[in-house]
């Protein structure tokens, strides 16, 4: 996908898409149309029609896109279509809030390790999922075929741990640590700062006053 240079706000939108077909499929809608999926998302049927046509022809002129195919077809172009195993590195109030999170296993993202530094929370569990040593990662990482590692530590340990996930073969990383991690090219990185984000709304609600 990355040699046809879709805009990663084409990719944001396809989930968008994905999760409202989900819940237009759960109501018994067979048929929908880019302007009943725009007006479900909010944005215009112009722009359903051609963050879709980048990948392909679907639907049908005058008759729409049929709910379960359509559906299909994007989980698949999100890789979506095979269950996804995760680390979690971090088993702290985030960690515990991200490994509660029941929208990850349904679509997909297996949180099938968590590791902590804490003696007291090692040995514990969260769901079916016991926390394990930190000095165990790369080996329980390896050992799950492990594909994506998510980041949830402080700052100062943060990059340690990027390497220790890279080392055992990840090949993503969601970072919740408010730090630049340096990791090779061919790894995927995605940095999510809470902070950042209240700061930009904070920026457009002062704006308004302007």
């Amino acid at each position: 996908m990355k040699t046809l240079k879709i805009p990663e706000a084409t990719i944001i939108r396809l989930s968008v898409y994905s999760r409202h077909l989900t819940d237009v499929d759960r109501k018994g809608i067979v048929t929908t149309s880019s302007g009943d999926i725009a007006e479900g998302v909010g944005v215009s049927p112009a722009q359903v029609r051609k963050d879709l046509a980048y990948f392909g022809e679907f639907g049908t002129r005058g008759v729409g896109y049929n709910v379960k195919d359509l559906r299909q077809h994007i989980l698949r172009i999100l890789g979506l279509s095979v269950d996804w195993s995760v680390a979690l590195v971090g088993a702290g109030h985030l960690g515990l809030a991200l490994s509660s999170y029941k929208g990850f296993r349904e679509r997909g993202f297996i949180i099938t390790s968590i590791f902590d530094s804490d003696p007291s929370k090692i040995g514990t569990k969260i769901g079916d999922v016991e926390i394990l040593p930190i000095d165990r990662l790369e080996e329980v990482t390896k050992q799950n075929q492990t594909q994506i590692g998510i980041v949830a530590v402080p700052s100062a340990v943060a990059q340690e741990i990027a390497d220790k996930l890279i080392k055992a073969g990840v090949q993503a990383i969601l970072n919740f640590a408010p730090v630049v991690l340096n990791v090779p090219p061919e790894i995927e990185l995605r940095n999510v700062d809470l902070a950042v984000n209240l700061e930009v709304l904070t920026f457009n609600v002062g704006a308004q006053r302007f």
